[in-house]
């Protein structure tokens, strides 16, 4: 039938059941006791298929020991580049220490590569440990490889982040925690670096000296982690699994120990602190030589340096970063 205007409308008896079904619809939320759907942000854990171009961001990612919070500065152009950016003994559980104790943003700011930086991990070696530790009441089993291997990794996929083009470096602790994940994830990693790494960990007197530090930063047990002379335990040794870095570029880092431009022992506690780093980078300086000589004898190349100044602290692997900067972003492409 036509309309007054001319125009041919749908017949009455359709338009009357149209408007009856389209008022059903509107009443059920309100009939059921819900309003209307309002959009609503997605929530931050949740990634986005994007490329983000520069700047900082901190993620929630979840894991199995719960959700970690990731820090992130994204890669110039969008590349799909990362190098992660593993901390120390003693990690915060608020930020990870390379993005403000260095200034390893401002090194990285105009290249095409995303850092990533882990928060938490105490003590962990960033290892899968058999169980909570003991001595601390923690609650939750240590699964930092699992984490950084598997589940940050197809978290960040979803930025448009590569699971294979990425490099990995980390000091003290977090050096001898690269080249493991490095070794044991060849198709994920493409560079490692240790700064003053723990690269000889089965040698003697090693692991009672781990213990002490780990007990001394946040009461951890270093029998959780892995029992002495397990496969575990020989797993997490450089030394050891050294075979399987074979054709990996890699910066090995460590200092004589002495003190340097950014060690100041004007008082009592700086006198402390200067000589506890003394010794903490000598023995890293023990272990990295021996590491040295065990890649030597198997024919694997590496840079190695071996500053004549520096202890262990923050500044100096500052430096050490730079030094290792053009590697990184050769191994990745990431110019």
């Amino acid at each position: 039938m036509r309309t007054k205007s001319g125009r041919r409308g749908a017949p009455r008896s359709w338009r009357n059941r149209i408007l009856a079904v389209g008022a059903a619809v509107m009443a059920l939320p309100i009939a059921a006791g819900m309003a209307a759907p309002i959009a609503t942000a997605a929530p931050v854990h949740a990634p986005v298929l994007r490329a983000p171009a520069g700047g900082f961001e901190d993620l929630m990612v979840p894991s199995s020991m719960g959700p970690i919070k990731v820090q992130v500065q994204w890669a110039s152009r969008g590349g799909n580049a990362a190098l992660y950016l593993l901390d120390g003994l003693r990690a915060r559980d608020d930020r990870n220490a390379w993005s403000f104790e260095t200034n390893a943003l401002q090194q990285f700011a105009n290249d095409n590569i995303t850092l990533v930086m882990p928060v938490g991990g105490q003590s962990s070696f960033y290892t899968d440990w058999y169980a909570p530790s003991n001595t601390n009441g923690q609650k939750t089993t240590y699964k930092w490889e699992t984490f950084l291997t598997k589940e940050l990794p197809a978290f960040l996929e979803g930025y448009g982040v590569s699971r294979t083009n990425n490099a990995v470096a980390g000091l003290s602790m977090g050096g001898s925690g690269a080249l493991a994940l490095a070794a044991y994830h060849r198709d994920q990693f493409k560079f490692a670096a240790s700064y003053s790494g723990y690269l000889n960990i089965s040698a003697p007197g090693m692991r009672e000296a781990i213990r002490i530090a780990m007990l001394d930063a946040g009461k951890f047990n270093v029998d959780s982690m892995a029992a002495p002379w397990s496969p575990a335990w020989l797993r997490m040794d450089p030394f050891v699994f050294a075979p399987q870095l074979k054709g990996l570029p890699m910066y090995i880092s460590a200092a004589s120990g002495l003190p340097g431009q950014y060690d100041a022992p004007n008082s009592a506690i700086g006198v402390f602190n200067t000589g506890n780093a003394m010794a903490l980078e000598a023995l890293s300086l023990v272990n990295t030589r021996a590491f040295q000589a065990r890649l030597a004898s198997l024919g694997i190349p590496a840079r190695f340096d071996f500053p004549a100044v520096g202890t262990h602290s923050w500044k100096y692997w500052e430096g050490q970063l730079f030094a290792s900067r053009n590697q990184i972003l050769d191994a990745t492409g990431a110019w």
